[in-house]
């Protein structure tokens, strides 16, 4: 993104997305970039086991009947760039294993990478060129995530709300958009903002159609912006625009908030366990006992929690996949039962065993007021097993395994990418290939060639 900030307008003050705009500008480091590697490598581990999904065959089934092009289709061909970011976006959030930004409460790689790969694949860009829109959307994105406020989360799904500010500020980026277009983009990827919650609420696949679309309209926003679509540059705090419409309790201030804090994709959390991120504090703390119980009976459990992973995960009998991933009690009966949470311990195979269900229907959740104090500024839980020979088992878990506080290292992510990747059948020699590739991004290695790799 090149040029100065000269902006054409009679307001006396920027708005917040030209004053965002200008945020995006800042100098990019070598360990940046090495970060925005790894979130990539792990949408790749993602979105290949996600595409091989009941869900991801849809998308695949959709992507088959569009034009062919220059931009991979995970499992699924070539395809415009503009195909390729919709089939793409789909993939990456199936497993619930997807990365995640706490404060803001949404997951940034499904929607902005497939964007970025893709229309970096299509321009024949370079790897710090991909890895620097990468940088620019999860930023843009997670900026205005953290400002929407709790309101929002109640109703809306904030990944496909705020997700095409970030393709639309990642897609800007590799088409060089000066300021002034790049607001545009940033406008009318904004009016197009929604996803309501009822797809939580019933065992159905739009979860995955919010990621898509999420993608497509802020690739789109940045392509029409290049052509000089113009976009409302008060699209955030005008008297009708998205925290008016959104957000009832929104918080402009922390748009711009700490402007000289590192990159927020060093704030972006990595997910090991395929639930819910709410869930995951609670897995980790039974992972904790589990080894303690020494194969004794277990009489009641308790999970303490903070509101919003009661509110969201408090279901004791799931009847989907979905829904087994969005319960605490499930989450938590197969951690203490089996450890940690293999990918099939969320099938109906799962969900449905006897022994499973006898064990959920004895963990009761409750809201604890420490934690939700600390959310979301951070995820904790703690889990409670009372045993039948009247001894008494606890584990607090402040941060979930993978936030900041408790990283994942490069190299567990990197198994991870690699363990999904061949849940999926890859080979060992294509597996080897896409992380060879995705870690000599940041060395400017093409990519089109990371995209050519893909299957």
């Amino acid at each position: 993104m090149s040029g100065q900030v000269s902006w054409q307008t009679p307001m006396a003050e920027p708005s917040l997305t030209q004053s965002l705009v200008s945020l995006l500008q800042r100098p990019i480091g070598t360990a940046d970039r090495a970060r925005a590697a790894l979130h990539l490598l792990d949408w790749i581990g993602c979105a290949v086991a996600g595409a091989a999904s009941e869900t991801g065959a849809v998308f695949r089934a959709h992507a088959a009947r569009q034009q062919p092009g220059g931009a991979r289709v995970v499992l699924g061909g070539t395809a415009r760039a503009r195909d390729a970011a919709f089939a793409n976006g789909a993939f990456g959030n199936v497993l619930e294993m997807d990365d995640v930004h706490r404060e803001a409460i949404l997951h940034p790689g499904p929607v902005i990478i497939p964007a970025a790969l893709a229309l970096a694949a299509e321009r024949g860009a370079d790897g710090t060129a991909l890895l620097d829109a990468i940088l620019r959307g999860y930023e843009a994105e997670i900026r205005i995530g953290r400002a929407m406020g709790p309101a929002h989360y109640r109703q809306f799904h904030p990944t496909a709300s705020c997700g095409p500010f970030g393709a639309a500020a990642a897609a800007g980026s590799l088409l060089d958009l000066v300021p002034e277009a790049m607001a545009w983009a940033l406008g009318n990827a904004g009016t197009q903002a929604g996803g309501v919650w009822q797809c939580r609420a019933e065992p159905v696949m739009t979860k995955q159609l919010h990621t898509a679309r999420a993608a497509v309209m802020g690739l789109e926003a940045a392509e029409l912006a290049a052509l000089g679509l113009t976009g409302p540059l008060r699209i955030l705090e005008g008297e009708v625009g998205v925290f008016a419409g959104l957000a009832p309790d929104a918080r402009p201030h922390r748009v711009l908030a700490e402007p000289d804090a590192p990159w927020l994709v060093h704030a972006t959390s990595f997910k090991p366990w395929p639930a819910c991120r709410h869930c995951h504090a609670a897995i980790d703390a039974a992972l904790d006992i589990a080894p303690r119980l020494a194969g004794r009976a277990i009489a009641q459990v308790e999970v303490l929690a903070y509101a919003d992973a009661v509110a969201f995960c408090d279901r004791a009998q799931p009847e989907s996949v979905i829904q087994s991933k969005f319960s605490l009690q499930h989450a938590v009966a197969v951690a203490l039962r089996h450890g940690p949470p293999p990918l099939e311990a969320f099938t109906p195979e799962w969900f449905t065993r006897p022994d499973l269900a006898a064990l959920r229907r004895r963990v009761a959740v409750r809201r604890d007021e420490g934690f939700s104090a600390a959310y979301p500024l951070r995820y904790g839980s703690a889990v409670v097993v009372q045993l039948a020979d009247g001894a008494r088992l606890e584990a607090r878990v402040p941060d979930a395994l993978g936030d900041p506080e408790n990283p994942l290292p490069p190299e567990a992510i990197a198994d991870k990418a690699r363990r999904l990747m061949a849940s999926a059948g890859l080979p060992a020699d294509r597996i080897a290939a896409l992380v060879a590739a995705v870690l000599a991004l940041p060395e400017g290695g093409p990519a089109a060639a990371l995209d050519a790799l893909l299957p």
